[in-house]
């Protein structure tokens, strides 16, 4: 991690997410850890916020090179299997059609020849095709890819606007995208019905992701209520490091730096290389060990799982981001899963050291969820109040006038009932009205102040006059 930072010049979190998703991809396969409430896959989301300029894509470029060379060797690996397999194929065809002919043509019984196809064996099955990552699939081409190929995937995007834009990520499919991938990062069962290939469950199923985003293109998402409802959004590690920019004045860089990174990049080799457990009679149904936590372990996440708890108390300082703090015990366990196996690949048990590096990371990153979601939480109201203060500009006069109203003054209940669709709820609506009294657009009127002839609870002048909005 650090010698991608002296290497790349770029935001230390940023190599640092590179690294540790790197490592969950090569993990996740092997082992299922011990958590506060039973075991949870090694899988890892990662969310990663940077402008261009930042050289994310560099830091993923070094990080990730052993798992790209890994791709290359299993693809040309994959072609002479895709050959064998298919001469196999005819050859246990043309074999099936010559009992068949037999049997037909009455030159063997009807048990000798079922005796005979018994013991010619199932059709030969195609080899699995060798993708590991996929930068911006919808939930179907993820789940397709888990039925022809490998049971441990990533989604792995330096352009991560593609994908949270995308087909998989637009209205229509928002919900069962998300849902979908929250799923998969509990390690449940993928049932997938389709037309014309029947109904199947897919399990031992794992995905690991790093999806690196600009900042424009993540605070629709960090302010998306679909995804925080669904805690999808508190299922990644989400950081956004300041900016490098403008201080990556050294050219020379440490003499041990590359060393470091040839390491890593031959031991992430070495682990996707490692036979992966598979469950007996299935090609792709994975059976991961069960990685429990030492007594000290689970001792240092007990303590820290009580302090998170007593935070998200009313008033407390993590109150306003509970599906982050109710989930960072886990992550914190996660994160020392992936480091220890990362280490050992047969190890059984988490040690203490391993939980110090976990339960540091994940406060970091909760860390990083208060702050980047409260200011995208402003943000979003800043929009919404911008919305509306246009929409008091252009729609609201010529409203008011088709309902015989004044058109200086604007209640509540006028925005709920006629202003812009994302305001279209009464606390929504308030909440746009004082943001933009906050900023003196509207002067906020006394309770009981007569508007249109009726009194008003809560009332607002437009500054100005309706033309002046």
């Amino acid at each position: 991690m650090r010698a991608v930072h002296d290497l790349a010049q770029a935001p230390l979190a940023i190599a640092g997410q590179s690294a540790l998703s790197a490592a969950s991809l090569a993990t996740q396969a092997f082992a299922n850890v011990e958590t506060l409430g039973g075991f949870a896959p090694l899988s890892l989301y990662c969310l990663t916020i940077a402008r261009s300029g930042e050289r994310k894509t560099y830091c993923d470029k070094l990080l990730l090179s052993g798992l790209r060379e890994h791709e290359r060797e299993r693809a040309a690996e994959y072609k002479t299997e895709v050959a064998e397999s298919q001469m196999s194929q005819r050859l246990w065809v043309a074999k099936r059609d010559k009992l068949v002919k037999e049997a037909t043509a009455g030159k063997k019984g009807a048990l000798e020849a079922q005796a005979d196809l018994r013991a010619l064996g199932p059709e030969p099955e195609p080899p699995l095709s060798p993708n590991l990552t996929a930068s911006e699939p919808t939930l179907e081409g993820l789940h397709k890819l888990y039925v022809t190929g490998e049971p441990s995937l990533g989604i792995f995007s330096d352009e991560g606007g593609q994908f949270l834009g995308g087909h998989a990520m637009n209205q229509d499919n928002r919900l069962k995208t998300i849902a979908g991938l929250s799923a998969l990062w509990d390690g449940a069962a993928i049932n997938r019905t389709r037309a014309g290939d029947g109904a199947a469950t897919l399990l031992g199923r794992r995905l690991a992701a790093h999806i690196m985003v600009q900042p424009v293109a993540a605070q629709p998402l960090l302010s998306d209520a679909l995804a925080t409802e669904q805690g999808f959004l508190a299922r990644f590690l989400i950081t956004e490091p300041p900016s490098a920019i403008g201080t990556r004045t050294r050219r020379d860089t440490n003499a041990g730096s590359r060393a470091s990174l040839d390491r890593f990049e031959g031991r992430l080799r070495h682990v996707l290389r490692a036979p992966k457990p598979i469950r007996d009679g299935s090609r792709q149904e994975l059976d991961p060990r069960l990685l429990r936590l030492s007594p000290d372990a689970r001792t240092l996440l007990w303590g820290y799982y009580d302090a998170i708890e007593r935070q998200q108390a009313p008033g407390g300082d993590l109150t306003e981001i509970t599906g982050f703090a109710s989930k960072s015990a886990e992550q914190a366990a996660r994160i020392s899963g992936v480091l220890t196996v990362w280490t050992d690949i047969e190890a059984s048990q988490v040690g203490v050291e391993a939980m110090q590096y976990g339960i540091a990371l994940a406060q970091y990153h909760l860390a990083e969820a208060k702050r980047l979601t409260e200011a995208a939480a402003v943000s979003d109201r800043i929009k919404k109040a911008e919305t509306l203060r246009k929409w008091l500009l252009e729609k609201w006069p010529k409203r008011a006038a088709a309902e015989g109203r004044t058109p200086d003054f604007i209640i509540p209940r006028d925005v709920a009932q006629y202003g812009p669709y994302a305001l279209r709820e009464t606390d929504k609506a308030k909440a746009a009205l004082k943001m933009l009294a906050d900023h003196q657009w509207l002067y906020p009127l006394e309770q009981g102040t007569e508007i249109d002839g009726k009194p008003r609870q809560v009332a607002y002048r437009i500054n100005g006059g309706s033309h002046a909005v």
